[in-house]
């Protein structure tokens, strides 16, 4: 293949390098959403109407008599982010893949670092279909879920540059596996339910979008009460933590997302005494993100794939030679 034997001639990338990479994703991923919001929460969702263009007949923003300069700007912007996502997610692949050519058993590599452009493409599509829909709430709410997932993978990624590839050997009791997946499917759930908040919320991207005609108040408090759902699981597998010999690192994992999810209940609840001020809905969007990072982190902590395979072409000629 051409373009292989292209990154076959590229320096191989050295662990600092492949962390700096692995951890540009993830802030890529998150940092998406973060920025997502600040279009939403300025009503800038349509200032650029129409998909891949801005404005009819201009990929960029031009002088229009019905929309506002600024935000036509804030939406360009957002969509220009996209292409900085795009370059981290081909630098994954790259680098992935230049390490799977020096050690051609670590296709697992590979395949994960493949899910980000992968998902990027797909994040792109429900973006401009969020577009031509006139931001109607659901499909913002898939625009944001559809990042999830991404975030959890970009981690995923991270720790599989730092590890082996042996099959899984989990660190943890068989019933604490159970209350992991229990931990994951009930993080999600309260991320879907926030986005259903949002979108019977004031903050819908732009004004003349249709909210979703519901109670906030009933919506809030069971976005609420699956936070509660999340804390009490959470709570459970540190009692199962205690039953085995638990690694001191896995407990600082875990201890790490009991604060983040601890502070993102705050902020939420600050966040709606207050009246949903625009700041404080990009702050928890960002907290949201911190609550996927840290339970991804947990998640890749609870087991072992042994160690990564460090030796590089140079190292190993030169340990011939000797």
């Amino acid at each position: 293949m051409p373009f292989q034997s292209l990154v076959a001639r590229l320096p191989y990338p050295s662990f600092a390098v492949q962390r700096a990479v692995a951890i540009a994703a993830v802030i890529a991923q998150a940092g998406i959403g973060v920025t997502g919001s600040v279009v939403r929460v300025t009503g800038s969702g349509l200032g650029c109407p129409t998909w891949p263009q801005c404005v009819e007949g201009s990929i960029v923003p031009v002088a229009h008599p019905e929309f506002d300069a600024l935000t036509q700007w804030i939406e360009f912007s957002n969509r220009m982010l996209t292409g900085v996502v795009i370059a981290v997610a081909a630098l994954c692949v790259i680098t992935a893949w230049r390490v799977q050519i020096e050690h051609p058993s670590r296709r697992r590599l590979v395949k994960l670092a493949w899910t980000m452009p992968a998902g990027v493409m797909l994040q792109a599509v429900v973006g401009g279909i969020t577009v031509l829909a006139k931001l109607e709430w659901w499909t913002v709410a898939l625009h944001f879920l559809a990042s999830t997932p991404l975030v959890w993978l970009a981690v995923l990624l991270l720790r599989a540059f730092k590890e082996g590839d042996e099959p899984a050997r989990w660190l943890i009791p068989d019933a604490g596996r159970k209350t992991l997946i229990a931990l994951a499917a009930s993080m999600w759930a309260v991320l879907v339910a926030g986005t259903v908040v949002t979108g019977a919320g004031p903050h819908g991207g732009d004004p003349g979008t249709h909210r979703l005609q519901a109670p906030i108040e009933t919506l809030t408090q069971v976005h609420g009460g699956l936070l509660v759902v999340y804390l009490i699981v959470l709570a459970v597998f540190g009692l199962q933590l205690m039953r085995g010999q638990t690694p001191k690192q896995l407990w600082q994992r875990y201890t790490l997302a009991w604060v983040i999810a601890l502070a993102q209940g705050v902020l939420g609840s600050v966040q709606y005494a207050l009246g949903v001020p625009e700041a404080l809905v990009s702050f928890h969007v960002l907290g949201s993100a911190l609550v996927i990072i840290s339970t991804a982190t947990l998640w890749c902590g609870s087991r072992d794939r042994g160690p990564v395979t460090s030796a590089t072409a140079p190292e190993r000629e030169l340990a011939t030679s000797n």
